[in-house]
């Protein structure tokens, strides 16, 4: 059970605090409702951009690192499709300086051509380096754009092309900072040896100046029903063959996302899982697959990938796998079975509440679904799944129509 208290400033902000006086350390977490799924599609690739650019100084702070390296602190960001966070951990006494260091952040960031030239250059190089010249790089380019018609989960963090963040001017990254990078629309978590007291002595401090911002509404198309099996054929410079396929899933907020969270453990979770046992180990027809999905906040897709045994046709691999989801859809799974990846999945939950950095983590990401109490439920959520509820979601998810399928060649 994690505990916490929570406050709202004025201006929007939401506060939580989670005390944990058995460490020396704080952690500072900042989220911001914003991910690539608010782009617009003609420019994408801002919300990552802004991870970057939000740590080439802000308006009062010309170098964000250093007075965090003198207070004894480290910090990091990521962003994916439906967020974007930052988090410092500290020594506790020295609380304020990432409050100090947070808040000018908010207040405004530092925007410069030069800035805004430096980062676009990394994010370039990046976007280059890791998806277009890297083997398979490009599989989650080409197979969001193949999966969703048009939910903004067709294109990746990175950015749909290189060309949006070539051609972003500075007016365009302005204006999308002072949209999304506002105390109404963040989530401020302070955890570790810190007091409600002095978390909100701070906040009012350095955080109740900021001006609100206007709540961002947020109008996504929504995803139709797929209704016809989509493939596609890539022919690339690549070792060996590979396979994906990936069907429609369910928001992370329906019961439903957690039973197929387990069907991904049971069908790829280890070395005794479904898929390795039968397709690695006995038929030896793929040196490696996984089945998994991105934990996304709305309907988000299950993924079975593999490189494929050289000399092995990519029709026998795939008729292979289709055999394993049929007996997972008709088959009732053991109790047994079911157990062993609650138990397995129960594990990572306890072992990830561990640190305080996750908590604070998790703090933030379950108040952006709508209650940071609801951290408190998974464990019963996933142990409310039976056997039936098993079949009946792989029924549901693994069907031909629902599917999209990319076999990626290596060329001869």
């Amino acid at each position: 059970m994690v505990n916490f208290e929570r406050f709202t400033l004025a201006n929007g902000l939401r506060v939580l605090v989670h005390q944990d006086t058995s460490t020396p350390m704080a952690v500072v977490n900042v989220l911001y409702d914003v991910g690539a799924k608010d782009e617009n599609p003609a420019r994408t690739g801002f919300a990552h951009l802004f991870e970057h650019l939000m740590f080439g100084g802000s308006v009062n702070i010309p170098v964000y690192d250093e007075p965090l390296q003198m207070a004894g602190g480290e910090n990091n960001a990521y962003t994916t499709n439906d967020l974007t966070n930052y988090y410092i951990q500290l020594p506790a006494e020295n609380l304020e300086t990432a409050f100090w260091l947070e808040s000018d952040r908010m207040l405004s960031l530092a925007f410069s051509e030069n800035s805004l030239e430096v980062q676009r250059k990394v994010v370039c190089e990046e976007f280059k380096e890791h998806y277009l010249n890297k083997p398979y790089g490009d599989v989650w380019l080409k197979l969001r754009e193949l999966a969703y018609d048009v939910h903004p989960y067709r294109w990746m963090t990175i950015g749909k092309e290189l060309s949006h963040i070539e051609n972003a001017s500075l007016q365009d990254v302005k204006d999308f900072f002072f949209k999304h990078y506002r105390p109404v629309n963040a989530i401020l978590v302070v955890a570790g040896n810190v007091t409600t007291e002095k978390v909100k002595e701070l906040a009012e401090k350095w955080f109740a100046p900021i001006e609100s911002g206007t709540p961002y509404s947020r109008q996504l198309p929504a995803e139709p029903l797929q209704k016809g099996a989509k493939r596609l054929e890539v022919h690339a410079a690549v070792p060996l063959d590979a396979f994906y396929k990936t069907w429609h899933m369910y928001p992370r907020m329906d019961q439903r996302y957690y039973v197929s969270d387990l069907i991904t453990e049971i069908l790829s979770g280890g070395g005794s899982s479904r898929l390795f046992q039968s397709l690695v180990k006995e038929k030896k027809l793929f040196s490696n697959i996984e089945c998994y999905h991105f934990g996304t906040v709305d309907a988000g897709l299950l993924t079975i990938e593999g490189k494929l045994v050289k000399g092995v046709k990519m029709e026998d691999a795939e008729k292979a796998v289709e055999e394993e989801l049929e007996k997972i859809k008709t088959e009732k799974i053991s109790e047994a079975e079911l157990q062993k990846v609650k138990n397995k999945t129960e594990s990572q939950i306890a072992f990830e509440d561990m640190s305080v950095m996750n908590r604070a983590n998790s703090l933030a990401f379950y108040e952006l679904l709508g209650d940071a109490a609801l951290m408190n439920e998974e464990l019963n959520r996933y142990g409310r799944v039976t056997t039936d509820d098993i079949r009946n979601v792989s029924r549901e998810i693994f069907r031909d129509e629902n599917s999209s399928t990319l076999y990626y060649h290596a060329q001869a």
